[in-house]
């Protein structure tokens, strides 16, 4: 149906306006997977730079093909690591294992360093139960603001005696935006933490996201915005 004499048409965008949405668009689309694969190309060569020098020459394989392949470096670490863990498992491995803990711990500023590290790097690839177990909502920093945040276990110990709160508490660990790594370790009762529905990963990119990007859409909005009237 023709538009109304009366109306005036909708003014189109102008060939440059056009041209800045698609040019735009075309780095919303090409920045990620530019980045990503710079990084990890960067990384590789990192890792071929410090490994490959310790490979001897007839395990190489640009000895024999005369081409310097990236990524060939993280293909012995790689290896080189399964070997050691399985070492690792096995009875001799972890006699050996202990014996050069016990050197490092009798060496003062080594044994600092050594400690946490191990401890950053069984937090961090350990395989074990200890997870976070859901996401919810918590009043932090004060009441009436509320912050996306993860259960960790039930709070136990001196801290749990100390606190006497009734119904019991849990551990609740708060994560900062961006960057969901670091955070507060806080200690809510029970009764004042909402679970939510989304899975910890979901929950992980909303805080990631500053709140832009909801995983499941409405879904997951819809989920926050129901536990929230639940809550008032």
């Amino acid at each position: 149906m023709s538009s109304s004499p009366f109306e005036p048409d909708p003014k189109r965008p102008g060939i440059f306006a056009s041209l800045r949405s698609s040019f735009l668009t075309g780095l919303v689309v090409i920045l990620p997977v530019g980045l990503t694969i710079w990084l990890v190309w960067k990384v590789f060569g990192l890792i071929d730079g410090f490994v490959l020098p310790l490979v001897p020459a007839n395990l190489n394989p640009e000895q024999y093909i005369g081409i310097n392949l990236r990524g060939v470096g993280v293909i012995f670490l790689f290896l080189f690591t399964i070997i050691v863990g399985w070492i690792a498992k096995g009875l001799i491995g972890r006699s050996l294992i202990r014996f050069g803990e016990s050197l490092v711990e009798r060496t003062p500023v080594v044994r600092s360093v050594y400690s946490g590290i191990k401890q950053i790097a069984e937090t961090v690839f350990a395989q074990s139960e200890r997870s976070f177990e859901k996401a919810c909502l918590v009043e932090y920093p004060r009441k009436g603001i509320w912050a996306i945040a993860f259960i960790s276990t039930d709070t136990r110990g001196e801290v749990a005696e100390k606190a006497q709160t009734m119904g019991g508490m849990v551990s609740v660990f708060v994560p900062t935006t961006p960057n969901p790594t670091s955070g507060f370790l806080l200690f809510f009762p029970k009764d004042d933490v909402i679970e939510l529905d989304m899975t910890i990963e979901e929950a992980a990119k909303l805080v990631i996201s500053a709140g832009l990007v909801y995983p499941n859409g409405e879904k997951a909005k819809a989920a926050v915005e129901s536990q929230l009237k639940k809550a008032s």
